[in-house]
């Protein structure tokens, strides 16, 4: 199949800006590079904070906490389908090319993932897109997974922080931009996979 994949990993520190909605629709409007399709990777934010929380008062141990973690990032999917009403969640790449009324094409061919689908296989992790259940995995790691399975054509994160255009990614972990596994899972990607970020609550749509 001809197509363009870019996953889009948009940061939970930009949950609270007000115009989200509308920023992001902009974002992907204005893109040089047209993509047949997008994924977008909500990102943790306050729901998973409170996870952290739990977990420092209640010592729930770091498995069962990125379990619980997992299942709040379908919140902020279902969360990131309010203000991109025009894109259905999901949560395998598959569900698109099936034959099934769950299966969602939308006309801007935009499409939100259900992380905590995506990562688990009958309660446990799923063996292709397994990482290890601990604190250290974030959305950063999860959107380059999916960037990797889904041999996406871009990798883009949206965040509320600037990141240098051609940084090392081992340097970008090293300075807390992204989590400690992003450059590691990054290591199985193509070739072809063109990874950037963009501090989303700077930008301002050209002219």
């Amino acid at each position: 199949m001809n197509r363009s994949l870019a996953v889009v990993k948009v940061g939970g520190s930009l949950y609270d800006l007000p115009d989200l909605g509308p920023r992001l629709r902009a974002w992907l409007g204005q893109q040089e590079t047209p993509w047949s399709e997008v994924l977008l990777v909500p990102g943790g934010g306050p729901v998973v904070n409170v996870i952290r929380d739990f977990d420092r008062i209640h010592q729930l141990g770091e498995e069962r906490a990125h379990w619980l973690a997992l299942d709040a990032l379908l919140l902020n999917a279902a969360f990131l389908a309010t203000l991109l009403p025009l894109a259905g969640v999901i949560g395998h790449w598959e569900e698109l090319h099936a034959d099934s009324p769950d299966s969602r094409r939308t006309a801007m061919q935009a499409h939100i993932l259900d992380p905590s689908t995506f990562a688990t296989w009958d309660g446990h992790a799923h063996p292709a897109t397994s990482l290890p259940p601990c604190w250290a995995v974030t959305s950063d790691a999860i959107a380059a997974r999916a960037a990797v399975v889904y041999d996406a054509d871009h990798l883009i994160l949206l965040k509320s922080v600037t990141i240098a255009q051609g940084i090392e990614w081992q340097e970008a972990v090293q300075r807390g931009f992204v989590d400690t596994l992003f450059a590691e899972v990054l290591r199985q990607a193509s070739a072809k996979l063109q990874v950037r970020a963009v501090n989303l609550r700077t930008w301002r749509p050209p002219g």
